[in-house]
């Protein structure tokens, strides 16, 4: 079986899709669950995160590197939910977490303009103009998000292994359709794809353990041994290594840890 990565847009039917398709492939369907888990860590509450996800991307500039803290917590989350496997995300980030994970079928949601906006006129008791004015700041809100947070647009097709638009193809269709992409061999776990995201998630874990700290560190993993580059303006010192090690003492499974200083160029 496998991992599903859904993105959509608001009133485009992702939501529904992501629903159906579970139950048919009885896979658990995840969401809102990520920024539960992340909110905690990041120490801000559920709706002031959910509130910022739909607002300018430069609400996470109040917090000290908060766009760092943000991704980290976030990648952690939802990296250890789909470990469980048989899982389908809709919802932000999934594609851009999962790049480089072979067996993870990545799908694009899109509904026209003109069908959204009847859908939140009639949800949300608002004009035409209302609804078409709140897509549209809607949309641009999301495109801001990932290129903010993940230099990546998430209306690039080549994110995707498909996009599917919702028009004359309905929501049903849309469901058959990846069932029968999802069971494909190309889209199943393998022992390799699953060491491949083992070491993803014991570098997010790792990564979330010290970006307090250490905001700016870049983190990676291969076969349990952690690699961390360190930019600073201290010429190394075993302290800074005490202090990595000290703080990764809770993260399971790390082997090894090798840090590389870089000399902060002023």
């Amino acid at each position: 079986m496998g991992v599903i990565t859904i993105s959509r847009g608001s009133y485009s039917k992702g939501k529904e899709i992501a629903e159906k398709l579970s139950q048919k492939l009885g896979y658990k369907c995840i969401s809102r669950d990520i920024l539960l888990e992340a909110s905690e860590s990041f120490n801000i509450s559920e709706v002031k995160l959910i509130r910022a996800i739909h607002d300018a991307p430069s609400v996470l500039d109040r917090f000290k590197y908060g766009k760092e803290k943000y991704v980290a917590f976030i990648r952690k989350s939802f990296l250890e939910n789909i470990e469980q496997d048989n899982v389908i995300y809709h919802g932000l980030a999934g594609h851009f977490f999962t790049m480089g994970i072979p067996n993870i079928l990545k799908v694009r949601i899109i509904a026209n303009i003109e069908d959204r906006i009847q859908e939140e006129m009639k949800r949300e008791n608002i004009s035409e103009k209302e609804a078409r004015h709140l897509l549209v700041k809607d949309d641009e809100e999301r495109r801001k998000w990932s290129m903010y947070l993940y230099g990546i647009d998430t209306r690039d097709s080549s994110l995707y292994d498909i996009v599917l638009h919702i028009d004359n193809l309905k929501v049903d269709d849309a469901v058959e359709i990846l069932a029968d992409i999802a069971r494909r061999p190309c889209f199943q776990t393998t022992p390799a794809s699953r060491a491949i995201l083992k070491d993803f998630i014991l570098a997010a874990q790792a990564q979330a353990a010290i970006v307090n700290m250490f905001p700016t560190a870049q983190v990676r993993s291969r076969n349990g041994v952690v690699y961390i580059n360190i930019e600073t303006t201290l010429s190394f010192e075993p302290q800074l290594s005490e202090e990595v090690n000290g703080l990764l003492k809770g993260v399971d499974g790390i082997k090894e840890v090798r840090i590389n200083i870089i000399p902060f160029e002023t």
